[in-house]
């Protein structure tokens, strides 16, 4: 790890705990991919189409409230998790054909 300016050291515990955070989300991400991975398998079987608005929606006010409770911007929640869902859409439609 590089030496960190004086005037920044003590930033250094609180990015260390970011680093750690940054990690877990990741992890979260691998395991909500592994679960698409399943959704596409299912969507194949039943003719579904990638892009279920109305499932796009539920998922984003779930995540939107989830935010608030936990004190978090829901307006940063629904930006990510609409950048999230748009990757993911792509995904799956790069495997239904």
């Amino acid at each position: 790890m590089p030496r960190l300016p004086a005037n920044e050291r003590s930033l250094a515990p609180f990015r260390a705990e970011i680093d750690a955070i940054d990690a877990q989300i990741v992890e979260l991400l691998a395991r909500r991919i592994e679960v698409v991975k399943h959704v596409v398998a299912v969507k194949k079987v039943e003719g579904l189409a990638a892009f279920l608005p109305e499932r796009v929606e539920d998922v984003i006010d779930k995540v939107s409230a989830h935010a608030e409770t936990h004190g978090v911007p829901p307006e940063l929640v629904e930006m990510l998790w609409r950048q999230l869902i748009d990757w993911v859409i792509a995904y799956e439609n790069e495997r239904l054909g």
